[in-house]
């Protein structure tokens, strides 16, 4: 497509895809460093955080780093943490965990906050912008531009194709954004980054990369039970012992209360719905009676870079770099990255700095080193063999090896565990696998998926190419059908994949125009038959910024 097409050109030092924490943090770092660089930012949602559901607890270390003096420019950072628990679930009861701060100190969150995380990459858009950067949210990276074995920017998507694939009356053909170096900062499998990675043979060495899927819910409740700053956490129930996940819950803002439920995506149940496991949660006396009497504002879904330090794939490459969730920078044991991202920005612009100093083309090949040095790597190194262990043993002995890990060792045990399969290998054939009896939705507490995909605010243009399409139609009934009974129909949070009966056989229906932009299906597919691709500009969810 990008050869056939005549294109406009825009020449910049540096173009960073992506607009969350990650790219922000590097577009500033690198400001700071580089007072004359050009320097462009493109988001794919409408505007800087649409594609954040608020709610998160951060972690200020990173943040002061970038700005010293964040609190005098008014960062939001407005909900300190004041409690915290961290609860085993069985069905109907909870078990506080006791001293977590000393038995596992990765999950104390003392000097932390509760933010709206939408609200926060805004503000840090702002200090961008009067800055000097030049940021345009609603622009989807959809290639790499590559040029003699280097990447020399990105082309940024066609507007007004036709479902058909046609040029529509209001067609406009993407840009290239051309730039001496690129950092890639676009989430959790990030297309562009994809293509980079096998492109340069990034993950050569290192372990497979390992997910969850985090599905949230932003509720209003009555101030009477408002508790800003309160922060609980669970594991158990209704999990099995082979299943990783676990729920929070975080108070902040006015009566806002976050609540969400991580599935580990290397499950094997293919009956498993991680949808139906997060509105079940809501159940359970621990969380229902924080959310009851309350109501439902927002509803968003995104995918989780778990494998953490073993995972990490080589970081640098002829003309870029890859920072923040594209890289998997999450530190999963404390279930926390937005500072890890932020601060892997940083690292990635300092290099950038660096390697754009130099006469000619390079690579930022100091972006390693100067992880390597920095609290970072010893950050993740120490958690390195937590969700391994959970991954190798299973719930019960895998919490029990994260408590000697983190009491005895320190995150310093002389071993590293590692991960042997990739998600999409886990699932068991269908006659294999317990069907789970998941009840219906009480419409007051729990929910069906229609009316949750509704608050996601998500569009896409009805006349546009069909961003999700099966490589090979044919693998479909044999597999996903006959083998493992349509699993894309339960891992999805947002209805996309339908499996139909059609003239007396199975046939899939893909509802695009639902999709979440969670990467699910890219990551989970017993084939990896399903192909996401960017869609149209400001396309896919539109969660409220400020909330």
């Amino acid at each position: 497509m990008s050869t056939q097409i005549e294109r406009e050109e825009m020449e910049f030092d540096v173009v960073i895809v992506g607009g969350g924490p990650a790219g922000l943090s590097a577009a500033i770092r690198l400001r700071q460093l580089m007072p004359e660089a050009t320097i462009c930012l493109v988001e794919k949602g409408s505007e800087i955080g649409a594609h954040i559901v608020s709610g998160a607890v951060i972690e200020p270390r990173a943040l002061a780093e970038l700005f010293p003096d964040w609190q005098e420019r008014g960062a939001p950072l407005k909900t300190p943490v004041t409690e915290e628990k961290v609860l085993f679930l069985t069905e109907k009861r909870g078990f506080a965990i006791p001293f977590i701060d000393k038995l596992m100190p990765a999950m104390a969150n003392h000097g932390n906050y509760v933010v709206s995380l939408g609200e926060v990459c805004r503000w840090l858009a702002a200090q961008a912008e009067e800055m000097g950067i030049e940021i345009y949210p609603g622009f989807a990276a959809a290639e790499p531009y590559i040029e003699d074995g280097r990447l020399c920017g990105v082309i940024t998507g066609d507007m007004g194709i036709t479902r058909e694939g046609e040029q529509g009356p209001n067609f406009a053909p993407g840009m290239i954004l051309r730039a001496r170096q690129t950092i890639l900062t676009e989430g959790v499998r990030g297309s562009i980054s994809q293509r980079v990675m096998k492109q340069f043979n990034l993950r050569q060495g290192v372990d497979p990369q390992t997910y969850g899927l985090g599905i949230k819910e932003v509720w209003e409740i009555p101030a009477e039970k408002h508790r800003p700053g309160f922060v609980q956490h669970s594991f158990g129930w209704p999990m099995d012992d082979g299943t990783y996940g676990g729920a929070w819950l975080y108070h902040f803002g006015e009566n806002l209360v976050s609540y969400g439920f991580v599935t580990g995506l290397d499950y094997s149940n293919t009956w498993l719905s991680p949808f139906q496991e997060m509105q079940r949660v809501k159940t359970h006396p621990e969380f229902a009676r924080h959310l009851e009497g309350g109501r439902r504002l927002i509803y968003g879904a995104r995918a989780l870079s778990e494998g953490g330090f073993q995972s990490l794939p080589r970081l640098s490459f002829p003309g870029g770099v890859l920072a923040g969730d594209s890289a998997g920078f999450l530190n999963m044991p404390k279930i926390k990255g937005t500072h890890t991202a932020m601060k892997s920005g940083m690292l990635a612009a300092e290099a950038v700095a660096e390697a754009l100093a130099s006469e000619g083309p390079c690579e930022a090949t100091s972006y390693t080193r100067r992880f390597k040095s920095s609290w970072l790597f010893k950050e993740l190194f120490e958690a390195r063999n937590i969700r391994p262990a959970f991954a190798r043993w299973g719930n019960r002995l895998g919490a029990l090896y994260a408590g000697i890990d983190s009491l005895v060792f320190r995150g310093r045990a002389p071993w590293t565990l590692h991960f042997r399969h990739t998600d999409h290998e886990t699932l068991k054939p269908a006659d294999q696998c317990k069907p789970i009896d998941y009840p219906k939705p009480d419409g007051t507490l729990t929910f069906d998926l229609t009316s949750s995909v509704f608050l996601s605010g998500t569009n896409h243009e009805e006349d546009q190419p069909v961003h999700l399409k099966l490589r090979d139609p044919s693998k479909w009934l044999p597999i996903n059908w006959k083998i493992f009974r349509s699993p894309e129909s339960r891992y999805c949070p947002a209805g996309v994949y339908e499996a139909l009966e059609e003239n007396s056989t199975m046939r899939l229906q893909i509802n695009a125009q639902n999709c979440v932009h969670c990467k699910t299906c890219d990551i989970k597919d017993p084939t990896q038959n399903i192909d996401w691709c960017v869609p149209e500009g400001a396309g896919g969810p539109n969660y409220p910024v400020g909330m």
